[in-house]
């Protein structure tokens, strides 16, 4: 379905970080339906449209958490509480949300904490989880003290060791497997950060879904932009979220990607 975007009023901003702000607006789920954790929306600020994740769901709101890189997002930035946006969506694959009585680890690195704090929120209920929120230094953690709150076991992890577990998210991992296991996990982040985590999963059986970020224009599967090598997956449609399974058939998966003309990089 061709979905126009939908007015909507920001209702709270809430600054996340020195580089990151989360922006709360209400949803009419009745009409507009209701998202799952993992998929992601198109933004309009009546000048150019770009894809954000949903990063929480209540009953009649949702959050998208965005990171300042760049000239939209620097526009979003200077919008107060009361300015509207367009909003188009929800779209996408999101991830499976049915594991109940599961042990899980999500791993979010950066602003791929966004996705991650969607999905810990819907599971946090009736799962034992365990969440690495990965960032370069402390001021750039994401969620910690929200999903703490929640009962959730967070593993905060700084590359500079400024706040929790020095290292990177693998690393943290790692130790983590040392003295445990998981039924199933989460991973969204810098795709050199996932490959890592998928390797490391794979050699411990342990499942997971992993949610990919690529350059994005209809959200529709129309245009073809987000498609990935070498099965022709759409990640507005097909994805964001794949598991392991269908990663290894990602040929391009940590490996490279593509700019708005189609070249790798």
């Amino acid at each position: 379905m061709i979905n126009e975007p939908k007015i909507v009023e920001i209702t709270e901003i809430i600054t996340e970080t020195p580089t990151i702000k989360t922006f709360k607006f209400n949803w009419d789920f009745e009409t507009l339906g209701r998202p799952d954790p993992g998929e992601f929306l198109m933004i309009w600020n009546f000048n150019n449209e770009k894809p954000m994740s949903i990063s929480q769901i209540n009953d009649d709101e949702l959050f998208i958490t965005v990171k300042n890189i760049g000239k939209f997002t620097s526009q979003l930035y200077d919008l107060d509480v009361g300015d509207k946006i367009g909003v188009r969506g929800s779209y996408g694959s999101g991830f499976n949300n049915s594991l109940i009585g599961k042990k899980i680890i999500a791993i979010g690195g950066g602003v791929g904490m966004a996705p991650i704090n969607a999905i810990v929120r819907n599971l946090a209920q009736n799962n034992n989880v365990d969440v690495i929120s990965a960032a370069q230094t402390k001021e750039e953690l994401l969620f910690v003290d929200s999903l703490a709150e929640l009962g959730v076991n967070v593993h905060p992890c700084t590359d500079d060791g400024s706040f929790g577990f020095k290292g990177f998210a693998t690393n943290c991992l790692s130790d983590l497997l040392e003295d445990a296991t998981y039924d199933f996990a989460f991973v969204c982040g810098p795709e050199v950060m996932m490959k890592g985590i998928f390797d490391i999963l794979e050699a411990s059986n342990i499942p997971g879904q992993y949610s990919l970020e690529r350059y994005m224009k209809c959200a529709l599967g129309v245009c073809g932009q987000c498609c990935v090598d070498s099965e022709g997956w759409r990640i507005c449609v097909e994805g964001p979220v794949f598991n392991q399974n269908q990663l290894k058939q990602i040929t391009e998966f940590g490996k490279y990607r593509r700019d708005a003309s189609g070249v790798k990089y």
